[in-house]
């Protein structure tokens, strides 16, 4: 039977998405969110956490149940393995990461695009979850793989130099902003918030939206959004599983152990 991939619909249709991140592969917790009824798919941010192959179906068979799309964010020095395995569990998008000029972007699109004549990519035939039950290789097969949106990470300043050249190329579908490897990269670790990495945030979201192709914005809470949205950004991402546990355990334990000491 095949599957819907929920992100290319909503791009293609002009539609804007929310998205949520996962560092744990716990599948009650795409439960959880897909009951909720609001987010249009869920990021596995790979990079960071702990998983198996297994792990990457589960995941994707969860969000599938709930109607929902599911995006995988991977490490550039497994890139290829990665992006083609999390695209045969049936993640509909990957977000690439660590990027430092057109060649890696190239390098990346190659990987995941159909070994065809008419796409010109290293992904050949591999029977996986999206093979529909078969051994791959079928016309549906390859316009799955080319179904698939290939988003990509602006977070060095090799790529910032190159930016629109990397908005120009094709396969680019959407890009993130990341200023915590940036300002590690230009010599200001953990200073997201210098005015030198402001300006290049602003840079990014505003070349991107000028040359048509859709930035998707990183908030913690949904304050956050104003800003993007004044801009004419329509894809955000909210939280993190951890970061959302981690804030109210501190929250609420602080106040717990406040009443404590002073009962």
């Amino acid at each position: 039977m095949p599957r819907r991939n929920v992100l290319r619909e909503k791009l293609s249709a002009g539609e804007p998405t929310l998205s949520t991140h996962v560092v744990g592969v716990w599948p009650a917790a795409i439960e959880a969110l897909g009951n909720t009824g609001l987010y249009d798919y869920v990021e596995f941010v790979a990079e960071y956490g702990s998983f198996d192959l297994h792990d990457l179906d589960s995941l994707c068979r969860t969000a599938e149940l709930y109607g929902m799309g599911a995006m995988i964010k991977i490490d550039q020095s497994l890139m290829p393995y990665l992006a083609q395995r999390g695209i045969g569990a049936g993640f509909g998008s990957v977000l690439f990461t660590d990027l430092r000029g057109i060649e890696d972007v190239r390098e990346c699109i190659t990987a995941v695009r159909p070994d065809h004549p008419d796409h010109g990519g290293h992904y050949g035939v591999a029977t996986r979850r999206n093979t529909y039950m078969g051994y791959g290789g079928t016309p549906e097969y390859v316009q799955l793989i080319a179904d698939t949106v290939l988003a990509f990470m602006v977070e060095k300043k090799g790529a910032l130099d190159s930016l629109e050249e990397i908005l120009s190329e094709p396969g680019v579908e959407m890009v993130q902003w990341g200023p915590a490897d940036f300002s590690m990269n230009i010599g200001r670790p953990g200073d997201a918030r210098h005015p030198e990495v402001d300006a290049a945030r602003l840079q990014v979201f505003q070349t991107a939206l000028r040359m048509g192709v859709p930035p998707r914005a990183e908030i913690g809470t949904a304050d956050q959004a104003k800003e993007y949205l004044d801009m004419g950004v329509r894809h955000f991402s909210v939280g993190t599983d951890l970061g959302i546990l981690f804030g109210f355990w501190r929250r609420e334990g602080e106040q717990i152990r406040k009443a404590l000491e002073g009962s």
